[in-house]
């Protein structure tokens, strides 16, 4: 659902701004935040003309590494620039850069269509999917992230291996832990709130130097801009305190993995009614809840790589450490992939435990929505009863695929990827991903110097 903006009055805001700069930014394939200052009159041209950004953005990975696989730029085409359209609903000012005004931007074509291999631009397709149906979608996300008393160079300098966490030991929940770092604790709550990105709340979890939060729910295309600032304003914020934070999903093989985890619920047009809830059933679940909960379901093990997109996703993705293995739900159930909460009419969602704290945004939500409505438009119905107990023990319950590689060949293969998020998109999605499990593939690990250095 489109939202309402005074664009005079924002133009009006930056125009008297003291500032002479403005940032401005897009997410690529990655979900990674890359942008720029524009001076200020730079900026008021651009918010009505658009302005070029090199498309090279969607034509590398997440190194910097030009991909040698993609249609839609490359050394074949000469990276041209890409246009960019200002989302002047986005504006914010950057609290811990001297409130700077910020605006994220959207790619279109040469006939100011949405770009197809835009991330945001793909969610937002799926979201006029649902408005044409008649549901507003409401979405929130929470992460959990490690902290190091570390910074890009001291990482840098050791190559990457045995960052120090920036609290020892196991201890969720704490109070205790919390006030270790309070100022830095202190500011992610409030900082992040005088940005934009309000949070339901900031605590410990169980792992060393590990904090979660949960961000303010808000309509989809809102809920992605969130969480997408969260992970780099979390990031901005830590550099202040003299610490490096992480959002990889697995970065210790003995610990929990950071979860990246997407609660939904579709209402009516004019968000009075949680269309979700239905007291009269065993599980208080309308049948929409449940069609959209089945096509979650089907199409799960297809859409995979939209949730977990790395190498390193599917370290995460194991038994027994808080992420699901198998396509399974239940009631208030953390050990399922899909988690119904239902106690409360107005806050009966579906929780999608599957993705990490790497996953594009944009993208996870993109194929939880996407997928939901699938279920919807074909009126499916919930075939496999909810877990009780222990999923990890539900032995019947279908695998999820193991490593990236088989994820992407799942996507490769699905119509219902094709349908929901276009041809073009998959086909950009799918290539940058073999990409990724290339490069995996030619990489000599430290796991296999420990192993075979010596005593082959």
């Amino acid at each position: 659902m489109s939202r309402p903006v005074d664009a005079r009055g924002v133009l009006e805001q930056v125009q008297a701004d003291p500032h002479g700069k403005v940032k401005v930014a897009i997410v690529d394939l990655d979900g990674v935040l890359r942008g720029k200052y524009m001076h200020k009159e730079k900026f008021l041209s651009a918010a009505a003309k658009g302005f070029g950004f090199c498309n090279v953005v969607f034509g590398w990975d997440i190194g910097d590494v030009c991909y040698d696989n993609v249609r839609y730029t490359g050394w074949h085409s000469g990276y041209p620039d890409a246009h960019a359209r200002i989302d002047l609903g986005t504006f914010r000012r950057v609290p811990w850069d001297g409130d700077v005004a910020f605006f994220l931007a959207d790619f279109v074509d040469e006939r100011e269509q949405p770009l197809a291999v835009c991330p945001r631009q793909t969610l937002k397709r799926v979201l006029a999917r649902a408005e044409a149906l008649g549901y507003r979608v409401m979405a929130g996300f929470e992460y959990e992230w490690f902290n190091f008393e570390e910074s890009p160079r001291s990482l840098a300098d050791k190559a990457g291996a045995l960052p120090q966490p920036l609290t020892p030991g196991m201890f969720g929940y704490s109070i205790l832990r919390a006030s270790l770092q309070r100022p830095y604790f202190n500011a992610i709550m409030d900082q992040l709130a005088a940005f934009g990105v309000p949070l339901e709340g900031l605590h410990t979890e169980t792992g060393p130097g590990v904090y979660e939060a949960a961000i303010g729910v808000s309509e989809g295309l809102e809920a992605a801009d969130r969480a997408v600032l969260f992970k780099t304003g979390v990031k901005e914020i830590a550099y202040e305190h003299g610490v490096l934070a992480s959002f990889m999903a697995k970065w210790h093989e003995k610990l929990p993995g950071s979860s990246g985890h997407i609660h939904q619920s579709l209402w009516d047009a004019g968000g009075e009614r949680n269309l979700l809830h239905d007291p009269s059933h065993p599980a208080a679940m309308t049948p929409l809840f449940e069609s959209y909960l089945a096509g979650q379901l089907s199409l799960l093990p297809e859409l995979l790589a939209l949730y977990a997109p790395t190498v390193n996703s599917y370290k995460r993705l194991v038994e027994g450490l808080w992420a699901p293995t198998t396509v399974t739900w239940g009631t208030d159930n953390r050990t399922a992939a899909f988690r119904v909460l239902s106690m409360h009419p107005a806050a009966t969602r579906l929780e999608t435990r599957v993705p990490g704290a790497d996953a594009n945004p944009y993208l996870a939500l993109a194929a939880a929505v996407g997928s939901g409505l699938w279920g919807v438009e074909r009126k499916l119905t919930l075939d496999a009863r909810a877990i009780e107990g222990n999923a990890y023990a539900a032995k019947d319950a279908p695998a999820l695929p193991r490593t990236l590689a088989e994820a992407t060949d799942r996507l490769r293969g699905s119509e219902a990827a094709r349908e929901l998020f276009g041809e073009a998109f998959v086909e950009h999605f799918v290539a940058s991903r073999d990409w990724e499990w290339r490069q995996f593939r030619q990489a000599v690990t430290d796991w296999e110097r420990r192993r075979y250095f010596e005593l082959v």
